[in-house]
């Protein structure tokens, strides 16, 4: 690529990572549940309020022990949005259970809250809301549709670190929440995840699914004089050089969140005339929510065609993308799911958007760049 691209992407290091690694590597202990990973559990657990925090290999393993936890069997179904990632529905398959698609809001692209109740049927067990772009979905009418029906929540919040909903923590409102550290997340470790345990009761059979079953956590604190297998399990521990690289993340977690909602902001205002003109879409953050910038995308109007506007802001050596395919229109999603309803405004919007470049150290200039490019495309 020439020196003028623009990637989509770009991961930032604090410059702290190095240190801690070396830390982690002269401590003799570099498996899970090191001095690293105690400290990335603390900080999750007081800044969230969640009853206990447990990193994973990745978001999807922090899911699919959610999903564990559920007890789920097979035929059971859990509603969920179409428009998000294949993890969130694939915990919840791996159990055997049926994902029941469910359309989305206009506004925020969540899980629309005023579809799920029509949803429910008999074998339905649980709720899974995601989070789309650190923006909260409406959970105070989710928690009381679960009340209602005695349903369990688990929230995808892989894009939601950091950010809130009517002053709770994404992730940590429901049952149980997840969080991504993937590189192309605000908070990064490579690959990484964690669980976020919200109900006490059921903190110490997480601990014990994710160490392979076993109460291997409870002898290491002298609770008990052996360990052995107690349940079902797994291995979700990242090693503590993983946790290690993540600290110095969560070090600077404040500072990251602030510059990734000034470069947010940045882009909303630029492109405001745009939206006055009927160009495009932006995107709408309710005033109870507060988001952390992790994305900024656009929605085009629906007689533009999209793979012509994406291949002329390549052709200018931008790198804008869309986002998901509808799992309920994909092979396996048909095979493993089923949908309630038409869907249809998850097809349209999934059709019309695109995502902006979006990371930290993102220049105005190259903003400038973006968004005039972006502009003349629109206005021809």
């Amino acid at each position: 690529m020439t020196s003028d691209f623009i990637p989509f992407n770009r991961p930032y290091p604090t410059g702290k990572e190095h240190g801690y690694i070396q830390e982690a590597l002269e401590s003799l202990h570099i498996s899970g549940d090191g001095r690293f990973s105690k400290r990335c559990h603390e900080w999750i657990e007081q800044r969230t309020g969640c009853a206990k925090a447990l990193l994973t290999h990745s978001c999807t393993s922090a899911l699919d022990l959610a999903a564990m936890l559920l007890d789920l069997k097979s035929g059971d179904e859990v509603i969920m949005p179409s428009f998000t990632f294949v993890s969130t529905a694939n915990a919840f398959v791996l159990r055997g259970a049926v994902p029941v698609f469910v359309d989305i809001r206009e506004d925020t692209l969540n899980l629309d809250e005023r579809q799920i109740e029509a949803a429910i049927t008999p074998r339905t067990r649980a709720i899974a809301p995601v989070h789309y772009a650190g923006v909260g979905c409406e959970m105070d009418a989710i928690v009381a549709i679960a009340q209602r029906h005695n349903l369990r929540i688990v929230e995808d919040a892989a894009q939601g670190v950091e950010a809130s909903y009517k002053g709770s923590a994404l992730g940590a409102i429901g049952d149980f929440g997840s969080f991504s550290f993937h590189e192309t997340k605000n908070i990064i470790s490579g690959e990484g995840g964690c669980l976020l345990v919200n109900a006490p009761e059921h903190a110490l059979r997480a601990e014990i699914m994710r160490e392979k079953g076993t109460d291997r956590s409870r002898f290491f604190r002298r609770e008990v004089d052996k360990y052995t297998w107690q349940d079902i399990g797994s291995s979700f521990l990242p090693s503590d050089i993983t946790a290690a690289f993540l600290w110095a993340q969560l070090e600077e977690a404040e500072r990251i969140t602030r510059e990734r909602l000034t470069i947010w902001n940045r882009y909303h205002d630029m492109l405001s005339p745009m939206e006055q003109r009927g160009l495009l879409r932006r995107p709408i953050v309710p005033h109870h929510c507060r988001h952390n910038g992790h994305l900024y995308y656009v929605l085009l109007p629906p007689e533009i065609d999209r793979s012509m506007v994406l291949g002329k802001l390549r052709d200018a050596n931008i790198s804008a993308v869309f986002h998901y395919v509808p799992l309920h229109s994909s092979p396996a999603g048909q095979r493993f799911g089923r949908k309630h309803g038409d869907l249809a405004m998850t097809t349209e919007l999934s059709e019309r958007l695109i995502r902006l470049p979006m990371w930290m150290g993102l220049q105005e200039v190259q903003q400038d760049r973006i968004c005039d490019t972006l502009g003349t495309i629109l206005g021809r």
